[in-house]
């Protein structure tokens, strides 16, 4: 599939306006069915959406090709599977193949190694050790999961990775998992492959957790930001030592799985002569009041959590700075756009995560515009008709679109008599800056990259744009497409390109505009990336690069 063939990311127009402005986008329905539901996504470099459920839901309404079964006598519902868990969605010809998982990938996690391979960590019962690879391979080829039986060193089941700068992971938490590791297991640490992580003890609400998939970030230190409930830290994890405890975010409220909210880590700017500073900042929004989760499970559901707090990390007193959202929100997703705006999408406005523990779907996304002053930063959006509750994903695609799955807040596959029945459909949000209005404005990349590209290099792109070109709102974006589920998308990470200058060249239309690649893994760990032109807020088409 050639990168020119579908367009990418997303990108908002910013309007001035109050938190209660209303925005547009459309929705489209993709398919009535892919057959599971889509409870984990990744973009790969081909373009296609590996996605996946769990195995002990039971039938899937998928059937395996040419009669191939899953035989597997530790199965807690069915020993004999002939249905799929694992679709291959293929975003250009909106179409998806059935893939083939042996033991249970429920509620696991994941990154992409620098070569494009996804690496799947975790789940549960007899898949709670197991660590499974896809490599996307030719149109025309088969390629599936392969599975390694017992490769971590301790269960993980909600657990949250990170890609590092040599190109591994690290694997954080996970349920009455107070630690970390390594994957592979090249250990940093050298003689023992798991470490003790006090901060999860800490953060532990006993009856309710409220620290699982914690947020995590990798730091332009070096270091990982790291929230878990209602607290953070920076931690060295080469040393296992926390180098930064930061205050607690106001009022206290929890915003981690069950009262599950999002976090994002906002654009990092590499500005023009001073590339080696880089600020960070992170954004955490919505949640669940504390005791939330127990009076759910009693059927009493307290309305979520309206607000967002936004820390500048690499502040030497950093402190938290609070917004309001036009609504409460828990179980919502937050998307990284190629402008820097997030978007905010799914979920309920009351309960928590759990089987049934919410109410209230919430249907209209909610766009975040980063660089626009507090008080005027929340734009809503034009609503779905799909409630997208507990198990639902959202992630970003080449095209400007955002493709929405899933939601099954039941234990298994239920399609009648409950209040929100196992939604196997997959639609696409468009946000406004895809409308034809703004054509004129978008940029056309026309530079072919090398293969590879290295840290500090000096970068062309040659793209075209009908309107009068406005220099000081032209940038570069380099996205890298996250691994999204239960509500975070771990991996994600916008970086602006450092810019140092911008030719007209070949006529009126077409120009260039040099920048610099990142000039370090620490700021960009190794792999692929989906590379912008922005201009006045509207993205060109994306092309994928890899870095290494």
């Amino acid at each position: 599939m050639g990168t020119g063939s579908i367009s990418v990311l997303i990108l908002l127009v910013l309007v001035g306006g109050d938190t209660a402005l209303s925005g547009g986008g459309e929705w489209q329905l993709l398919q009535k069915s892919i057959g599971i539901v889509g409870m984990h996504m990744q973009l790969l470099q081909n373009d296609h959406i590996v996605i996946y459920d769990r195995t002990d839901f039971g039938l899937s309404n998928l059937s395996l090709p040419n009669n191939r079964c899953r035989h597997n006598q530790r199965e807690m519902v069915v020993t004999i599977d002939c249905t799929a868990h694992s679709v291959e969605y293929d975003v250009v010809s909106n179409t998806f193949r059935p893939l083939f998982v042996q033991t249970d990938v429920w509620c696991s996690s994941g990154s992409v190694s620098p070569n494009g391979t996804l690496v799947q960590t975790g789940g549960f019962n007899d898949g709670d050790r197991a660590v499974r690879t896809f490599s996307p391979c030719s149109p025309n080829a088969t390629c599936d999961w392969i599975e390694f039986p017992g490769q971590l060193s301790v269960r993980r089941w909600y657990a949250t990775n990170q890609k590092l700068p040599d190109g591994g992971q690290i694997v954080i938490g996970g349920r009455r998992q107070f630690n970390y590791e390594f994957y592979p297991n090249n250990d940093l640490l050298a003689t023992q492959h798991i470490h003790s992580l006090p901060f999860l003890v800490q953060t532990n609400d006993i009856g309710a957790e409220n620290n699982l998939y914690p947020f995590v970030f990798l730091n332009v230190d070096g270091n990982l930001f790291i929230f878990a409930n209602n607290k953070s830290i920076l931690f060295n994890y080469a040393k296992n030592v926390v180098v930064k405890t930061y205050p607690d975010i106001p009022n206290g409220d929890p915003r981690c799985y069950p009262s599950t909210g999002s976090a994002v880590m906002l654009p990092l700017k590499m500005l023009q002569g001073n590339n080696s500073y880089v600020e960070a900042e992170v954004l955490v929004c919505g949640g669940a009041p504390k005791n939330s989760f127990k009076y759910a499970r009693a059927g009493r559901f307290f309305g979520a959590l309206n607000t967002c707090g936004r820390i500048k990390i690499t502040d030497p007193n950093p402190k938290w700075v609070m917004e309001t959202m036009p609504k409460g929100r828990v179980m919502s997703d937050m998307i990284m756009l190629p402008n820097g705006n997030v978007l905010i999408i799914n979920g309920a406005g009351s309960g928590t995560a759990g089987w049934g523990y919410a109410r209230d779907p919430i249907l209209n996304p909610f766009l975040y515009k980063t660089d626009n002053p507090i008080g005027s930063r929340f734009e809503v959006q034009n609503p779905t008709t799909i409630p997208r509750m507990y198990h639902s994903t959202a992630i970003l695609v080449r095209d400007g679109r955002v493709i929405v799955a899933g939601s099954n807040p039941n234990k298994y596959y239920n399609f009648t008599n409950v209040l929100f029945f196992t939604d196997l459909r997959v639609e696409a949000f468009s946000p406004s800056y895809l409308e034809p209005a703004f054509d004129h404005l978008r940029p056309r990349i026309m530079s072919q990259f090398q293969d590879q590209l290295i840290y500090g290099q000096m970068l062309r792109v040659q793209f075209q744009v009908e309107a009068m070109l406005a220099q000081d709102l032209l940038y570069v974006t380099m996205l890298a497409p996250p691994f999204n589920t239960h509500s975070f998308s771990m991996n994600q990470r916008l970086l602006v390109l450092e810019k140092i200058n911008v030719t007209k060249v070949f006529g009126a239309s077409t120009y260039e505009i040099e920048v610099t690649t990142p000039k370090s893994p620490i700021l960009a760990p190794p792999g692929f990336y989906i590379i912008f032109v922005v201009h006045q807020q509207i993205p060109s088409e994306g092309i994928w690069v890899q870095i290494l």
